[in-house]
């Protein structure tokens, strides 16, 4: 597994990581913690040294499964964990040095450690990433050792845009091959100012496998199902916010570019062809889905001929409708 420096932390992580909202169950179903086990067990033998979760992430479990898993296998992961989403609303008058350092302290507890690598802020309302006592708190917990680093994860590219005044040090964005503005001028200002990216939904929420069709039905407990227009949460965490017809045709046009079988493995790596991207984060409900993607860390690097592909793709069906949104 090939290695980026992350930004400017002065570590190196593994190019492809781990997303755990789903670790250990499927949407929507009960959690499993000896197939968490097996999922970190698998990510360990296969490279991997980063791994993404959060505080509401199976209601806290996805931590406390990170957290036990790491007292048998020190060091083994650098873990970006994220807060915020746990308060109720999830208004921007809840944001407060306080409530950020409960999380934070929170967050200590279930992952058994004194010291979080890295905390993101989890994609709050748009005003909360120009509030100065937001981030002079974290950086008080920075400078109390409870945390290494702190960062965003974003909804919105001028999100990210307005935190790197703050000094952070990673943003984490919906960048796929559904969501390419971030290329504009996110990506841009991250290298200029040393800010690690972690490319999160690299599949669409799925769709970038291929394998779903017009007629795949989700559970009523799946996002995929309750969220398409934001019902919940922000309607862009679903199929990238891509309408599901409009999707399903991009999808059709990529495999015509990649082949039918191995999309899901292309799309991580036209990921990895941007040199912004410190880290891409796939999830995995089971450790035969991690063992799958990391195969694309071994495909060759893809031609300027399919890079431009995916670009007029998106240009020609997605632009539109995707860009002016995110």
């Amino acid at each position: 597994m090939k290695k980026r420096l992350f930004g400017n932390t002065g570590r190196t992580v593994s190019e492809i990581g781990l997303g755990t909202w789903q670790l250990g169950t499927k949407w929507g179903d009960p959690f499993d913690p000896v197939e968490a086990e097996r999922i970190l067990d698998t990510a360990l033998n296969s490279g991997i040294t980063f791994v993404d979760t959060a505080d509401v992430y199976n209601g806290g479990e996805s931590e406390k499964a990170i957290g036990r898993f790491l007292k048998s296998h020190p060091d083994a992961f650098f873990v970006t964990t994220k807060c915020g989403r746990r308060l109720n609303p999830h208004i921007a008058e809840k944001y407060t040095p306080d409530s950020i350092c409960g999380f934070i302290d929170d967050s200590l507890t279930r992952l058994q450690t004194d010291k979080l690598d890295l905390i993101l802020l989890h994609c709050p309302p748009t005003s909360v990433f120009q509030r100065d006592d937001i981030f002079t708190a974290l950086q008080k917990q920075k400078d109390a050792g409870k945390i290494a680093s702190y960062g965003v994860s974003i909804e919105k590219v001028d999100e990210g845009l307005q935190a790197m005044e703050y000094g952070i040090s990673a943003i984490e964005v919906i960048f796929n091959m559904m969501r390419l503005k971030p290329l504009d001028a996110l990506f841009p200002a991250a290298l200029e100012k040393h800010v690690g990216i972690i490319a999160r939904v690299p599949l669409a929420s799925g769709l970038l496998t291929g394998t779903y069709t017009k007629d795949t039905v989700f559970g009523q407990k799946d996002h995929r199902t309750y969220n398409r227009n934001g019902e919940a949460f922000d309607k862009g965490e679903t199929f990238s916010g891509v309408p599901y017809d409009l999707a399903l045709e991009a999808v059709d046009r990529l495999k015509k570019v990649f082949g039918n079988d191995s999309l899901a493995l292309y799309a991580i790596r036209w990921i990895l062809m941007q040199r912004a991207v410190s880290v891409v984060i796939p999830g995995a409900s089971r450790a035969s889905q991690l063992e799958s993607n990391i195969h694309a860390a071994e495909l060759p690097p893809l031609s300027d001929e399919q890079m431009a592909q995916v670009s007029a793709i998106y240009d020609e069906l997605l632009r539109d409708t995707i860009h002016p949104q995110w």
